[in-house]
């Protein structure tokens, strides 16, 4: 075959880059990872949402106190601050995108793990005293009844079928709580990768004027995860527990009943699924990403399809990471952006544990609706809020400490806007013996020697019980033997007891002594008050979520490039470790403290909390929340004076070097123009196209500068 000719090889020269990246490849592997990432993001959101929507639902079916289901829910962070650091550090160094695959697996295998127990446990029992007699017509004497459940509620607790005390033996299913939080801890090993490799993989290949919009791109992802999450949650909610194994019709209680547990096992094998599916696409992507805007070529040369070209020295960054770590805690911005985060992280990871609960026991909502609430109308608000703030900050261009000032506003604004949902309010519920008397006069007891009347004295009722009964009243009665009724018609969800001796009736005309099952409802005043909570808590979260991309930004670009990674890492450490883990916990034994009614385990004593005083809970809540916001402030004002000093300074070099560059260019111009014109090899186009060409230089410098100032 014949040699092409000289010019043809040049043809072919120049037609190489078109074939190595062909026209029908619209996106690059940076976008393909972004698109992937989101994925992620979204997946592990919604199995984190769902676990937060599930709280209550646990709390009841394993029968814990709040604390003990803080210590599961900060399962995940145990979990992830076991393996942040590390991967945060070694891995900026190994293949990035085959790590968040690794992690995805692990997730997917904690959040199945999560939701097992529910197949080794036996069927969910609510309640002893009327759930014997649902498949029945016949009427029955409550009070009379008493008699037995006192024998089979106090120390035994179990009562033989020939009527004789035996041992108690200890329910084998009362420990399966542990594997939920084993579950939740392993999801928690798996997102380490996630968040800092991601981010800084991003940051690294991506555009300045790019990076806060795809961060901003990623965080509104993130949170319609969460909206998924909590609406899947809500869906679960409304679903029997044992659904599927037991006939609903027999069930007694409804959704809104404090006994109510839905299917919260089957949300987590379908947030697995997902986890599942968002790693597969990390183990094709490269090692990585040209910066954007270089030519194709490099984009070709740069990439590592699978195979390692070069060694990694694990030993070399092991002894980096200690004066890494010394010099990035060393800087007082990223120190005090810390404290203050860690305050803000508390409250959120607080309120959004226990929001659904706040709703159940001050509004008297079901689980499945606050869930629903949550989905639907507080977290789009914060979506839409995050993705404004980015697209403010692309838009305006806004700098570090302008971004600084943004969320600062902001977040005080939604802080102040939070001080208003102490005046929406919903009395609490009238139960004989608890919130009110028997003869209906308000006093809060926390004794449970209360409960116990002249009217149901010699009923001999057993103050463990709770099947509470409504009376035509407003009281609320904590079980049919306490309310002192003797007979009984109907079955099911439709039982009603008769001839109730501790029944108030001012007169007979208003009412009957008979009462129906469940708690009675909430007046149209708490209705109105709940509309009112819900819009102030829609509207602070918007303007809250305003400033969490310049925020975010303001960590970025307040360190040096190479700790990016590392300063992630050491963020989300610090923050899972004095706000995710400990939150829940001390959150959940302070509403414990409020609680006035106690159920109680087959062996073990007191089980889940059945009422608490909505007072008391209001003000602990959202005391607490308030306090841990505004306490952030202290931190959040100096954050902002050394901005103002340190890019001041930057400022000022920055246009020192610009000057000096500049003089440089002008006295390289006036050589080209005072060269000798009797040269033959200088024509004036060519002495044109140097000037030309040392502008461009100094205006490429200045720019360079310039952006090296500017959020995104």
């Amino acid at each position: 075959m014949s040699e092409p000719a000289p010019e043809d090889r040049g043809k072919e020269v120049l037609c190489i880059p078109e074939k190595r990246t062909p026209k029908k490849f619209c996106f690059s592997s940076l976008k393909i990872f972004i698109i992937a990432l989101s994925f992620v993001y979204f997946s592990k959101a919604l199995c984190g949402a769902y676990m937060k929507s599930t709280i209550t639902q646990i709390e009841r079916r394993f029968d814990l106190a709040s604390s003990v289901v803080g210590i599961i829910d900060g399962g995940f962070e145990m979990g992830n601050l076991l393996f942040m650091a590390l991967v945060s550090h070694f891995g900026a160094a190994l293949h990035r995108p085959r790590l968040i695959g690794i992690g995805c697996f692990l997730m997917a295998i904690g959040s199945a793990l999560a939701g097992l127990p529910h197949f080794f446990m036996g069927r969910y029992k609510y309640g002893m005293e009327t759930q014997g007699f649902a498949n029945t017509t016949l009427s029955i004497a409550p009070c009379q009844y008493g008699l037995m459940a006192q024998s089979d509620y106090t120390n035994v607790h179990v009562k033989s079928s020939n009527n004789t005390v035996t041992e108690c033996v200890k329910d084998p299913d009362s420990s399966m709580w542990i594997c939920v939080f084993l579950g939740n801890a392993l999801r928690g090993i798996g997102e380490s990768p996630v968040t800092p490799l991601g981010i800084s993989y991003v940051d690294d290949f991506a555009k300045a004027e790019n990076s806060a919009f795809y961060i901003a791109c990623l965080q509104t992802i993130t949170l319609l995860g969460p909206i998924c999450g909590f609406l899947l949650g809500s869906l679960c909610a409304s679903l029997y527990v044992d659904i599927g194994f037991v006939d609903i019709d027999n069930v007694t209680i409804t959704s809104r009943d404090t006994r109510w547990v839905g299917a919260w096992w089957l949300g987590f094998f379908v947030s697995s699924a997902f986890l599942l599916l968002a790693g597969i696409p990390f183990w094709f992507l490269p090692r990585s990403s040209p910066k954007q805007g270089e030519m194709e070529g490099r984009e070709n040369s740069n990439v590592d399809h699978g195979h390692t070209t070069y060694s990694v020295k694990l030993t070399s960054i092991a002894k980096g990471f200690l004066p890494s770590l010394k010099r990035l805690l060393s800087t007082p911005i990223y120190f005090l952006l810390l404290c203050e985060l860690v305050l803000n992280f508390n409250s959120i990871i607080g309120l959004f544990t226990f929001k659904a609960k706040y709703m159940e026991q001050q509004f008297g909502q079901s689980t499945s609706r606050a869930n629903f609430l949550i989905g639907v109308l507080n977290l789009p608000a914060i979506a839409v809020g995050i993705f404004l703030g980015g697209l403010l900050m692309k838009r305006y261009k806004l700098s570090v400490v302008a971004g600084a000032q943004f969320s600062f506003i902001t977040s005080l604004t939604g802080c102040l806007l939070l001080l208003l949902q102490f005046g929406t309010k919903c009395d609490n519920v009238r139960v004989a013996g608890l919130t009110v008397s028997y003869n209906g006069t308000a006093s809060i007891s926390h004794d449970e020697s209360s409960l116990v009347s002249v009217c149901n004295r010699d009923c001999s009722c057993s103050t463990s019980e709770w099947n509470p009964v409504c009376s035509d009243s407003g009281i609320t009665y904590t079980s049919p033997c306490f309310a002192g009724c003797t007979s009984s018609t109907g079955h099911g969800k439709k039982m009603v007891f008769h001839n109730c001796s501790c029944v108030f009736i001012p007169s007979p005309v208003e009412g009957s002594r008979s009462v129906s099952l469940g708690q009675c409802p909430r007046g149209p005043e708490c209705t109105q008050s709940f509309t009112s909570y819900m819009a102030i808590s829609v509207l602070s979260s918007f303007i809250k979520s305003l400033g969490t991309t310049p925020g975010y930004m303001v960590i970025l670009r307040c360190i040096p490039p190479e700790l990016k990674s590392l300063a992630l890492g050491i963020q989300t450490l610090i923050m899972r470790t004095l706000g995710g883990i400990t939150a829940p916990v001390y959150f959940g034994a302070l509403i414990d403290s409020t609680c006035l009614k106690w159920g109680l385990k087959r062996c073990e004593g007191q089980g889940a909390c059945r009422m608490y005083d909505s007072d008391m809970y209001r003000i602990i809540f959202l005391g607490l929340i308030t306090c841990l916001s505004g306490c952030s402030y202290f931190f959040a004002v100096p954050v902002i004076v050394l901005l103002r000093k340190q890019f001041s300074k930057d400022q000022v070099t920055a246009l020192q070097q610009a000057t000096s560059r500049r003089n440089e260019i002008e006295l390289q111009t006036s050589e080209i123009c005072s060269s000798d014109g009797s040269k033959t090899d200088t024509s004036p186009r060519e002495n044109t196209t140097q000037i030309t060409s040392t502008k461009e230089q100094l205006s490429s410098s200045v720019s360079h500068l310039t952006n090296s100032m500017v959020v995104g």
